[in-house]
Formats: structure tokens, C-alpha cells, sequence
């Protein structure tokens, strides 16, 4: 998606240990209208596929995901990375490692809002390593319900997660792939496709 890579490219702020910041546009303050034309590309990537619910994670991926279903016209879960006393219920439960924050959530999603019958498009904002991808795809299968495809906005190519995860035959779609970073240089060169 050339709009994002040309927004990223401009706006992107590459830090030591592979990260990459977006917050002023992706994932703290958010540019509608992109994120908009983000929803869009998705629905255009997976409309063949009968999606019934989007599952994301909190926090980053919740506004990609309610963006998206507007295009699809159904509800966006999002697992919980703590326990709270407003979830009530039995919930299918998963550890996740966070490249970002270096920590290990137990994240969470109510039995209410999965089950055998949905099919489930997951959306995210990143993928490194594919730890909360591969977290959320356990939780879409101990729900019995079907992976349909996962949309991810930012994907680090040079990292094993997209690799891994479509070796498992995942439909996996990233709207951009980044093939490397320097943190000296601020140089970000993008994969020319997927």
C-alpha cells in the first residue's frame, strides 16, 4: 500500500533495537483518514472470505480493527491482556510475548464472544516475531472457530514472525513489509511486494 509506505517513509522514526516509532499517525495519535484507507484495503484483500468477527489485541490494534469492520459490517473482539473484574464468565486464555514491551500478558478473550461458528479475520498493527499473532490464532482454534486471514498494517520482514506464520498456510496479508531498518541513517527500504 504505496499511501502508507509514503507515510511511513515520511513520518517513521527508526530507534535502536529494531524498532520502528509510527505514534504520530498509527498507534498513539491516530490520522483517521489513513487509517480509513487502511480499513478499506483490507476489506479489498480479504473480501472473498465470509468474516462474521475481527479479533485484535489490545491496545494498538483496536482502532485498525473497528476501522476494518465498519468495511466488513461485524463486531471487532479484542483479547485483553489482563484479567478484570468485569469479565464475567468462562474465557479462552493464551501467554503472549510483546516485542515492544519486552513483557508476557495473559491475554484473554470471554467464551461469549468466539465460538465454533465464526469465522475470524485478525487484524494488527505490527508483526515481528509473530508471538501475539500466533497467541490470537490459539485462541481463534481453542474457540473452534476458523482463521479466515490476518491483515497486519506494519510488517518487519527482516524479522522470522510473517515467514513462520505463513508456513503454516495462514492467509497472511501486510500491507507493508519492511525488508530492513538503520538506526543510524533513519533508511527504511521496503519489500517490493509480498
Amino acid at each position: 500500500m504505496q499511501l502508507l509506505k509514503d507515510r511511513i517513509k515520511k513520518d517513521g522514526t527508526v530507534k535502536a533495537g529494531n524498532v520502528l516509532k509510527v505514534d504520530s499517525f498509527l498507534n498513539h495519535q491516530i490520522d483517521v483518514g489513513l487509517m480509513n484507507e487502511i480499513g478499506k484495503e483490507f476489506r479489498r484483500l480479504f473480501e472473498d472470505r465470509n468474516i462474521t468477527k475481527i479479533l485484535t489485541i489490545e491496545a494498538s490494534g483496536i482502532a485498525v480493527a473497528c476501522i476494518t469492520a465498519q468495511y466488513f459490517k461485524v463486531p471487532v473482539v479484542f483479547a485483553k491482556k489482563a484479567q478484570s473484574i468485569n469479565l464475567d464468565g468462562d474465557s479462552y486464555t493464551t501467554k503472549i510475548e510483546s516485542f515492544t514491551h519486552k513483557k508476557i500478558y495473559d491475554v484473554i478473550v470471554s467464551k461469549k464472544y468466539l465460538s465454533p461458528n465464526d469465522h475470524v479475520l485478525i487484524i494488527d498493527d505490527f508483526l515481528a516475531n509473530g508471538c501475539a499473532l500466533i497467541g490470537l490464532i490459539d485462541l481463534v482454534k481453542a474457540a473452534g472457530a476458523t482463521v479466515e486471514g490476518v491483515g497486519i498494517v506494519i510488517e518487519k520482514g527482516f524479522q522470522k514472525g510473517g515467514d513462520e506464520i505463513r508456513a503454516t498456510g495462514v492467509n497472511l496479508h501486510s500491507l507493508a513489509v519492511i525488508e530492513s531498518m538503520n538506526d543510524v541513517t533513519g533508511e527504511i527500504v521496503f519489500r517490493d511486494s509480498e
